[in-house]
């Protein structure tokens, strides 16, 4: 039984869209997109609408006449991103293979897909209020105050009446949440994102989004496998923005699929995944995005590879870092060179790491997070203990 690989591929952007639409904390700017022209395979054209104010009518001539200013201003996706992955053929029985192949895409929507674009949308929307001076430091022990004040800032631009949204940082959520002047104060309401309606909580009618640490950085690297925080990154605790303020512009091509016959490498189904996006503020929106960024962190010394011997283990592992917040550390140890299945190490909390003394013969892995202010930080390169 072969795939319909023209109707399915069609089905499978349509559903992938949808759960795009469904998990994405940024997701919602898509829908801001609409007035957007797309000329070219990576570019589009964002209309910025200008108008004069008022001016006093005279009796004799009449209205002032005023000019509407529409520039159609060109940006430039620079976010061109793909994977195929392929399902082999004995993983598939004859009714199962759409099934099978829905739920293995909707994941990798999910865990990889979306993960990325709102790291992306994020740090770049935290880069352009950091870059505009659009920023204010706040206490971590009054995060309401620190909120309020992002809110009012963004609302002396934009106004009362525009619809508001705050990204906060996993962390910075819980101390709201835990917070006793405003624990009466947060209302569950309805929030809309594209065709999707969905549950968020609010404070005085500004949305909380709140986003797993792991997305909430100033700037990250793109590369073969994902992304990953860039070496200097901080953490952005809180950004508020007008719900439209920026337009998220996603070009997803339709899924091309192959069958194990049409597939010439493998005996397996192929599925190609490719999308084009990127995030734009308008001109007119440039100064209606604030944020709360975390001290800088910056490791200036990594933990070091170390070769000892079985039986008679001795050393450790340290690490130093630099910062203007209250810095703490967090050892972990992982499985391969690459950070898998990290597990904390139970007592492991300052800036060194004695190496356990019943390690036997074989490679470990370890690595240190430097946190920054009890709430977030940055993670150190891991080091391999050899034990010979």
């Amino acid at each position: 039984m072969s795939i319909n690989s023209i109707e399915n591929a069609i089905k499978y952007s349509s559903e992938l869209d949808k759960m795009f639409a469904q998990k994405s904390a940024t997701g919602f700017f898509a829908d801001n997109a609409l007035a957007t022209k797309f000329v070219g395979a990576k570019t589009v054209i964002i209309p910025d609408v200008d108008f004069q104010g008022l001016a006093d009518y005279d009796r004799d001539t009449g209205f002032t006449k005023g000019a509407i200013n529409v520039s159609n201003t060109s940006y430039t996706m620079s976010m061109d991103r793909a994977r195929s992955l392929q399902i082999d053929r004995e993983d598939m029985d004859e009714t199962g293979i759409a099934n099978l192949a829905g739920k293995i895409l909707g994941e990798y929507v999910r865990t990889k897909v979306v993960p990325e674009c709102d790291a992306y949308v994020l740090s770049k929307l935290a880069g352009l209020a950091v870059s505009r001076a659009n920023t204010l430091e706040g206490d971590a022990e009054k995060p309401f105050e620190a909120l309020c004040g992002l809110i009012n800032e963004v609302q002396s631009v934009v106004g009362y009446d525009e619809e508001l949204v705050a990204f906060v940082d996993s962390y910075m959520f819980a101390a709201l949440q835990n917070s006793a002047e405003i624990s009466k104060m947060i209302t569950v309401s309805d929030f809309k994102q594209g065709d999707v309606s969905l549950k968020v909580k609010s404070i005085n009618g500004v949305a909380l989004i709140p986003v797993v640490s792991e997305r909430m950085k100033t700037a990250y690297t793109f590369g073969a496998n994902g992304f990953a925080p860039a070496e200097k990154a901080s953490e952005i605790y809180m950004l508020v923005c007008p719900k439209t303020a920026a337009h998220l512009v996603k070009k997803t091509e339709n899924m091309r699929i192959f069958t194990p016959e049409q597939n010439v490498d493998a005996d397996a189904y192929k599925f190609d995944y490719r999308i084009y996006y990127d995030v734009f503020v308008n001109k007119s929106g440039l100064d209606s995005i604030w944020a709360w960024i975390s001290p800088e962190v910056s490791i200036t010394a990594n933990p070091a590879n170390k070769t000892v011997t079985e039986g008679s283990i001795s050393g450790s592992l340290s690490v130093t870092a630099t910062s203007n917040g209250e810095l703490s550390y967090q050892w972990y140890k992982c499985s391969d060179e690459n950070g898998a299945n990290a597990v904390k190490i139970a007592g492991a909390t300052a800036a060194s790491m004695t190496i356990p003394t019943d390690l036997t013969s074989g490679k470990y892995y370890y690595f240190v997070k430097v946190i920054v202010n009890g709430m977030a930080g940055i993670t150190s390169d891991i080091a391999t203990v050899t034990v010979a």
